[in-house]
């Protein structure tokens, strides 16, 4: 067939600028220009973290380090300076949260995992601010298991059994109960609430039986939602102790969800086209069936099955007049027929054959009355950066057109067929694997040894396409027997970057497809392309001038920024003080622009820092209020991964939390881990003490007078309230005295804050918790000079821990933001020929280092020592180069 569709170069030209193309000629040409805007103003950002094993114990740290993309330019990303990296439980809470510095798209960090935590399935979530523009679809969020056996007493098992009582799903659950030791919990009492969506929809007891198992029954009677939840069964234990276990709910029934998706986005009658078909049980795992398309006469059209992970395609010719329906069988034997999508009698179709390995076929197809008619126009896009233009006059029912792969990047390319009037009509996504956008790690392992506690001294080759590369890499070595690898499963930055950031929802055992490089793989990964969803670049929305409403702005860095007005009206040229305590006391001021707003950028501090802000007017008034810009924090969404949730993690986990506690065991002996201990119950009765949040460095409330908010409520300044009672203070004017040093102001502290000691009526009295007096030498000796005077602390009520800031008087308030978390770094034992340590070393992760760079030459080492035990060491290298290349590379070895 005589090739009809050409290579328009001088779009690419227009995009890259190389070429005096006049935009007026072409509408079209205008339109990708109007693209590469768009995609330049809107540019998004990808996310992965390296971490350092796919599973944890209560008592490991989680290390990670995160590389961010801007997905526009492909390089480390240059969009946002902070990155926001969240560990959210079973119950979608937040339960820890840090902020991480990035520099060139590059962090690290860790989240130790105490032991006040639980077992269970929890949420590694990453994100920049500017990311929370897009929607959490493209975060990095990846379901990790974590076990637990320290303070653990009971163990659980639980099977789950589905049946159909008319249209209403009933489940059997049986829960086996049992200690660490595997002894059976028997004839034990349970109780349990089954909730549904956080809904509760059964409560009931029971009694385990000589084996140990409770069976609890229940129904699901709005089957088509409610399908996800959780038991919480508590054990009653024989010292009558009861211990809560919170086991999930993946699904309520075995049904199977069957979809047919048309190559291209619709079927044309009488056009042959592939149908894409995916099947996904309940629990949101792909499931095989296979299937006969009937016509509406009954008679079988074709035959057709998946072969991995309920993913497959047929082809088939809508004929005219008629509709279609798929006989699907499930692998327990039941049918159930769907029908598939209707055909229209006119229109294009757009179909691509993905599996050679050096060029893409492109077929255009029309229906008979389009021959002749307008001009169609096809483009593939990567990131917003367009890669492949060509126009076709449709002169015959199907053209056809081939690219070569390396013209492509690494990832997935979505093409999109144009009408005549510019309007895409189908869009069809493929994945390219384009060996130049790798980098290739050659490890030298001639210096590692194979001893127990020898050393491991790698070097290793980083090249693009044989040219040596200056990159940054993370490092991951585990103990392979203790840590057992999913390969299929596994997150990694090849999956992360080149597919699963850009598509949308649950993607299944991603790193499958980048084991093997075989036809076979190739096949399955283009099923996956044509079934999954595709939202990064909208091309209806950028036609329509339909923009994404950036409400979060990229962070360059810290910033501690609002409004000040008095009247309500924006104060200008207003004066502000931002005083911080980080070991040191420092301070920082500008004025406010003449809308009344004011800004302290470039800040850079840790967790925990408490600021002050105090605002004046240009003529030094001090009653102005102060608004803080607090930007909302990401609220937390659904878990899209639910299909990852292991409803028996400590089970599941066994053999790996039993092995990671010889290790935490071996630690608490020599002192090197801190763990809780639960002590039985006593009931201790204690003196309320009235300033609990109080700052005082003595202790909270440990002070020679001590004032309540009861105390406050019928004066309008706090100097009113305290003038005639606070013993052997005086005042003149608003300022205290001790009686026995009434040529020294009394030191005034608010909220752990140094200030003057005019400051006092600044703050309201029904803003205040506490007021504490130190005036003897006992209490003032810690203050120091500063306390030669006495000391007056206050401290500002909490209300109900939402806020922030607090605002207790005019012209100041306290502000506690999020800082950045301090890394640590990863402890890794030397067994030199000086070290006689003799004991026992059971890690588990042997080696993390998430700093390890290539040089110009691209030459990198690193070194360790083996662990004490006999295993194979899993060392996993992740990196990336300044233009967006990535790495990874698996290396095993035995140590004997």
């Amino acid at each position: 067939m005589k090739l009809k569709i050409t290579l328009a170069l001088s779009f690419l030209f227009v995009l890259v600028g190389f070429t005096a193309f006049k935009m007026d000629d072409d509408p079209f040409a205008q339109l990708l220009q109007k693209f590469d805007e768009y995609t330049s103003k809107y540019p998004q950002e990808k996310v992965h973290l390296h971490l350092d094993k796919p599973y944890y114990a209560i008592g490991d740290d989680i290390w990670f380090k995160a590389y961010v993309l801007n997905s526009k330019t492909s390089a480390p990303s240059t969009i946002s300076k902070i990155l926001y990296v969240e560990l959210i439980n079973e119950k979608d809470s937040l339960k820890k949260l840090i902020k991480l510095p990035l520099m060139s798209g590059i962090t690290w960090g860790d989240i130790k995992l105490t032991d006040s935590l639980s077992e269970g399935n929890y949420r590694i979530r990453a994100y920049t601010n500017y990311m929370r523009n897009f929607g959490t679809d493209f975060f990095f969020d990846k379901t990790i298991k974590i076990g637990n056996s320290w303070a653990n007493k009971v163990f659980t098992k639980t099977t789950y059994n589905f049946t159909k009582e008319n249209t209403t799903d009933k489940v059997t659950a049986t829960i086996h109960f049992e200690d660490k030791n595997g002894i059976a919990y028997s004839e034990n009492d349970v109780s349990y609430d089954v909730q549904l969506d956080y809904r509760s929809a059964a409560k009931g007891r029971v009694k385990t039986d000589l084996k140990g198992d409770a069976v609890i029954i229940f129904t699901n009677n709005q089957s088509f939602q409610n399908k996800t939840g959780k038991i919480v069964a508590t054990l009653t234990l024989p010292n009558k102790e009861k211990v809560v276990k919170s086991i999930p709910i993946t699904s309520t029934s075995n049904d199977v969800d069957v979809q047919f998706m048309p190559e291209g986005g619709s079927l044309i009658e009488e056009l042959p086209q592939k149908v894409a078909v995916k099947a996904v049980s309940s629990n949101g795992h792909g499931e095989n069936v296979e299937g006969t398309v009937i016509d509406s006469e009954g008679n079988p059209v074709t035959s057709f099955s998946t072969a991995y992970l309920g993913m497959g395609t047929f082809v088939f010719n809508s004929q005219s007049g008629k509709s279609y329906s798929a006989k699907v069988k499930f692998k327990d034997g039941s049918e159930k027929t769907f029908k598939l999508p209707l055909a229209a009698k006119s229109g294009y179709a757009i179909s691509l054959n993905n599996s050679d390995t050096s060029k893409v076929v492109l077929k255009i197809m029309a229906s008979a009355d389009l021959v002749n008619s307008s001009e169609l126009k096809v483009v593939a896009q990567h990131g917003g950066n367009v890669y492949y233009v060509s126009k076709a006059k449709m002169d015959k029912q199907v053209l056809l057109a081939t690219i070569p792969r390396k013209n492509l990047p690494s990832g997935v390319v979505q093409f999109t067929l144009f009408s005549g009037t510019n309007q895409p009509i189908a869009e069809r996504l493929i994945f390219n694997n384009n060996k130049a956008d790798l980098i290739d790690v050659n490890i030298n392992g001639s210096g590692v040894s194979t001893a127990k506690k020898g050393k491991a001294a790698f070097t290793f080759d980083a090249t693009n396409e044989t040219k040596p590369v200056l990159g940054s890499f993370s490092v991951s070595v585990t103990n392979a027997t203790k840590v057992a690898p999913d390969d299929d499963n596994e997150t990694n930055i090849l999956t992360s970057l080149l597919l699963t950031s850009d598509l949308t929802g649950y993607v299944e055992k991603p790193n499958h497809y980048f084991l093997k490089d075989d036809a076979q793989t190739q096949k399955e990964l283009d099923n996956l392309m044509l079934t999954q969803g595709w939202r990064r670049f909208i091309w209806k929305n950028i036609i329509n001038n339909v923009g994404p409403n950036i409400t979060y702005k990229p962070e360059e860095s810290i910033t501690i920024s609002g409004t000040i007005t008095k009247g309500n009206k924006p104060v200008t040229n207003g004066k502000v003080m931002l005083m911080a305590t980080k070991g040191t006391m420092y301070i920082l001021d500008t004025v406010t622009n003449a809308e009344g707003k004011f800004v302290f950028d470039n800040l850079s501090f840790s967790d925990s820092t408490k600021f002050v802000v105090q605002a004046r007017t240009k003529t030094d008034r001090k009653f102005v209020e102060i608004s803080l810009d607090v930007v909302p924090k990401q609220i937390v969404t659904k878990n899209k991964n639910g299909a990852d949730i292991d409803v028996n993690v400590n089970n599941t986990l066994m053999k790996y939390i039993k092995e990671s506690d010889n290790y935490f065991n071996e630690m608490t002996r020599l002192g090197l881990l801190e763990r809780t201990i639960k002590l039985d119950e006593v009931t201790i009765t204690e003196k309320k003490n009235p300033a609990k949040n109080s700052s005082n460095l003595n202790g909270a409330g440990r002070a020679d007078f001590v004032m309540t908010s009861a105390d406050l409520s019928t004066c309008v300044t706090l100097s009113q309230c305290l003038q005639g009672r606070l013993p052997g203070v005086i005042f003149r004017g608003n300022v205290p005295y001790l009686m026995r040093s009434q040529n020294t102001p009394i030191q005034l502290i608010v909220d752990g804050m140094q200030m003057e000691a005019d400051f006092l009526d600044n703050v309201s009295p029904v803003d205040v918790e506490s007021i504490e007096l130190l005036k003897s030498i006992g209490n003032t000796a810690i203050y120091g000079s500063q306390g030669g005077g006495g000391v007056i602390i206050i401290t500002t009520k909490r209300g109900d821990g939402a806020r922030s800031y607090d605002r207790y008087a005019p012209g100041i308030v306290t502000f506690n933001p999020k800082g950045f978390s301090l890394s640590r770094e990863f402890y890794s034992p030397k067994y030199d020929a000086e070290s006689t340590s003799s004991k026992a070393d059971f890690r588990t992760t042997i080696y993390w280092n998430p700093q390890v760079v290539a040089d110009k030459d691209g030459k990198a080492k690193f070194q360790f020592y083996n662990a004490d035990e006999p295993s194979t060491y899993r060392v996993v290298i992740e990196g990336i180069d300044a233009f967006g290349h990535l790495a990874r590379k698996v290396y095993t070895y035995d140590v004997k």
